[in-house]
């Protein structure tokens, strides 16, 4: 995959592309993560890439015409072919106005061959770039930050780690938080585990089983690992109804997880 990214800040990415799952993949050639920056292509002397806004308002506002004219020299798709899904290449544009960034929208990502972020900037950005340039605007929550480069990293990580190869065990991406994976994933002996079908994860412990007197739950050092399966399938809701109530409204539950979760309800009304 190739990841390009738009900003006025290159020196930012430093940091998030020289760590954990982003820099191996990239040692490895799984992703290949280019920075452009904006004020290459402004063309007066003051390299000026933002300017106030037509109709009056407070604040400057990203040119159109320095994003349009990066993003036509790295020779992406035209967004006609983007839009159609003719091309599995998307422009995304960072911004609070866009939809809200997902497991299932990093899903979509992760399938394409080369995907563009353009970081915003938190007074605006001009809008030719989100209706004629950009295929996607996307905000990672409800909330203002001073530009995209906070979720143009996000993104970037979220994305390449569901990249084939980028975690050494591809199973895991299956079971974490948000992932819609629904089948079980069984296993010999103590890996025997369940994906989280779009709930929250179970909790997890390591050793040693009894930490100042904080003990492990009995029933993961049993050896019954369909027991455990329960046990972690039960966890993942009461932490799911507890933190996230939207999502079990989400998610499609079988008989046992609606037996479990009117166990989990049953122990919070006694509570």
């Amino acid at each position: 995959m190739k990841i390009d990214i738009l900003t006025i800040f290159p020196d930012f990415f430093r940091g998030p592309l020289d760590y954990g799952i982003v820099r191996r993949a990239r040692e490895v050639g799984l992703v290949s993560i280019a920075v452009h920056d904006l004020r290459a292509f402004a063309h007066d002397r003051h390299r000026t890439v933002d300017d106030r806004p037509f109709g009056g308002g407070e604040g400057m506002v990203l040119k159109a015409e320095p994003i349009f004219e990066c993003v036509e020299s790295l020779e992406v798709a035209p967004r006609q072919e983007r839009t159609a899904g003719r091309s599995k290449q998307s422009v995304v544009l960072l911004s609070a106005q866009g939809r809200r960034f997902d497991q299932g929208m990093a899903e979509a990502l992760a399938a394409m061959e080369r995907i563009v972020l353009i970081c915003g900037r938190y007074e605006g950005i001009d809008e030719r770039v989100s209706a004629f340039l950009a295929d996607r605007e996307i905000s990672i929550g409800d909330y203002v930050l001073s530009g995209g480069e906070l979720g143009a990293a996000v993104i970037m990580d979220a994305v390449t780690r569901l990249i084939p190869g980028a975690v050494g065990n591809s199973a895991s991406t299956r079971q974490e938080s948000f992932s819609g994976a629904k089948e079980l994933l069984v296993g010999d002996g103590p890996t025997s585990t369940c994906s989280s079908g779009g709930l929250l994860d179970y909790p997890h412990y390591t050793r040693p089983a009894d930490f100042r007197g904080m003990n492990v739950p009995e029933v993961l050092v049993s050896g019954n690992h369909d027991e455990i399966r329960r046990w972690r399938r039960r966890a993942a809701l009461k932490k799911t109804l507890s933190n996230r109530p939207d999502l079990v409204q989400r998610v499609t539950l079988n008989e046992e997880d609606k037996a479990l979760l009117a166990q989990v309800a049953g122990d919070d009304s006694e509570n």
